[in-house]
């Protein structure tokens, strides 16, 4: 039933029909076991690496090993902003056995995605602290906190919350993003499809059901996040 009501709509074909209704699985698949862990893998430690860089600049100046840190992390953030995710990605795996650093695909994928949503979830998570009054900073100061107590308890729960949507939209499109891990030999979604349109010769429909498939995946993150930011609106609101 479903070949035949696949095979009744425009440029579709009975051929074409079964080969969209044989590639649904192994592409859905790839994206549950390889997408979805490769993209929190990344976020995970994107977001270690984010808000260490985030503290860094928005700390009170210090001393020189402060400015040290302070220079490399803008520097960090200004070359990646500046530069292609495709490039980070290629040189962590093509670009580092050239001094014999040799990494495997997965793994150079996570690296490549992880420095690049560092840099970006950074910027977001500094202007969610500079957002928090500054009074809340010289309340904790004025009962004994130090300067990490008091953004541990006092600081972060607020920026917290209003960084979570732009978090969640950079986490929808670090999903998006890993279709670029493909270059870099990973079976994920994308280069599933590909390896069946190759076999096939027949491009459009897989690329099209890869398409949906990718904004299938999308619409529960998007549910999610709507969810993420209810239950935070009610916990703010208690």
């Amino acid at each position: 039933m479903l070949n035949n009501f696949l095979a009744s709509l425009p440029f579709m074909t009975e051929t074409r029909a079964d080969l969209v209704i044989g590639a649904f699985w192994p592409m859905v698949k790839a994206g549950f076991i390889v997408s979805v862990p490769l993209a929190v893998a990344s976020f995970a430690i994107g977001m270690i690496i984010a808000v260490a860089t985030a503290l860094v600049r928005v700390m009170p100046e210090g001393g020189w090993l402060h400015r040290v840190a302070l220079t490399a992390t803008n520097f960090y953030i200004s070359a990646i902003r500046g530069t292609p995710i495709l490039v980070q990605v290629c040189i962590v795996f093509y670009g580092l056995p050239a001094v014999g650093i040799y990494i495997d695909p997965i793994p150079a994928a996570i690296i490549g995605f992880s420095v690049n949503i560092g840099a970006y979830a950074s910027e977001t998570i500094r202007a969610a602290i500079l957002s928090v009054p500054k009074g809340q900073w010289e309340a904790g100061f004025s009962i004994g906190m130090t300067y990490m107590q008091t953004f541990r308890r006092i600081i972060m729960p607020q920026a917290f919350r209003v960084s979570v949507p732009p978090l969640s939209n950079e986490f929808i499109g670090l999903f998006k993003n890993t279709s670029l891990a493909s270059v870099v030999t990973v079976t994920e979604l994308f280069q599933t499809a590909s390896q069946i349109a190759n076999r096939s010769y027949d491009f459009l429909p897989i690329y099209i059901e890869a398409g949906l498939i990718y904004w299938c995946f999308c619409w529960v993150l998007f549910w999610v996040q709507a969810k993420l930011e209810k239950r935070l609106d009610r916990y703010v609101a208690k």
